[in-house]
């Protein structure tokens, strides 16, 4: 059965991202990648006139992409682009606004086939002794800056899985860690005696610190008396105040992905080498570091909680460019 728009490719849109933002199993950041692409295909279309959903076409569709790599734009978002207009145009067929699926024949540009950025061993030692300095001050922020990159790169997690752990989601005893991934999956995974000593010191030393802090931003309550029921805090003051957040910013509240990508560049920032500064290049270190120790690939694949191993073998490739290095440099006849 059709959609109810009035025809418009805008308004197609529109209903699409209602639909797929109501069937749930979506994370967010897809949701707001697909309304990005899509957003900028109605922009283009509405350029060359194309203003009805029934006059997208597979040749629209090629010159869109054209046009994105004729701009330099990178093979990564075209390829991205090419996805999101996919599963767009099969919805739009699939509900009747499209008598054929254009999308269905589109191809999307092969990836460049950029390997991830991999830290050493001996970095990983370096970034963390400098962040264990830091927090021998027993600076708040230090400790949990420290709790943070050694969670990060023992569980290799991502960054939106870190900021969403509550204080109840870690088991110090056991050694594991609750966290909710990509479509919701949610998946317990370990971490060492350095990363538990690390949380440790956070959550004794750290962490108090940080929560009143936002209690003492918070407006006092009103005087009652004993026998009158306590109020309970709204959503709003449950937030500012971090909650049952693991991990709080300076100011209190939850600590956010745009803090946690400004820790891990600054821990980043002095090693030698290329590439991304960002919390994903832990999570590509200790992948790698976990397969050059004689891990097994599903067991990674676990781990990581990607859905296809297929996604978890970019890490052997990984590890036999690092061979590869090795070998040039250290066998006589290479």
């Amino acid at each position: 059965m059709a959609e109810q728009t009035d025809g418009r490719l805008v308004a197609a849109v529109e209903s699409f991202l209602d639909h797929v933002r109501g069937a749930g199993g979506l994370s967010d950041q897809t949701v707001r990648a697909y309304a990005n692409d899509l957003d900028q295909l109605v922009q283009f279309a509405d350029e060359r006139g194309i203003a009805a959903t029934a006059d997208l076409g597979l040749e629209v569709l090629r010159d869109w992409l054209w046009e994105a790599d004729r701009r330099g734009l990178a093979r990564s978002t075209i390829a991205r682009r090419s996805s999101s207009v996919r599963v767009f145009t099969r919805w739009a067929s699939e509900t009747g606004l499209l008598d054929t699926d254009p999308g269905a024949r589109l191809r999307a540009p092969k990836g460049a086939g950029h390997l991830p950025r991999v830290v050493s061993t001996d970095q990983v030692r370096t970034v963390l002794d400098g962040l264990a300095a830091r927090a021998d001050t027993d600076d708040p922020a230090a400790l949990r800056d420290l709790a943070v990159v050694e969670l990060l790169y023992a569980a290799a997690i991502r960054v939106s899985e870190l900021v969403g752990i509550d204080v109840e989601d870690v088991d110090r005893d056991r050694l594991t860690v609750r966290v909710l991934g990509k479509g919701g999956k949610e998946r317990v995974v370990p971490f060492g005696v350095p990363a538990r000593d690390a949380l440790e010191a956070w959550l004794g030393r750290g962490r108090p610190v940080l929560a009143a802090r936002a209690a003492e931003r918070s407006p006092a309550p009103a005087r009652q008396s004993d026998t009158s029921p306590q109020p309970v805090p709204s959503e709003q003051q449950v937030q500012r105040s971090g909650g049952p957040a693991l991990f709080l910013g300076d100011r209190g509240g939850r600590l956010g992905v745009r803090s946690v990508y400004r820790v891990v560049a600054r821990a980043l920032g002095d090693l030698p080498g290329a590439g991304p500064s960002g919390p994903h290049t832990f999570r590509h270190t200790a992948a790698t570091h976990l397969l050059d120790g004689g891990a097994d690939l599903r067991a990674v694949q676990e781990l990581l909680g990607h859905a296809s191993l297929g996604t978890t073998q970019i890490y052997t490739h990984v590890s036999s460019a690092r061979l590869r290095e090795v070998y040039r440099t250290a066998h006589p006849r290479a």
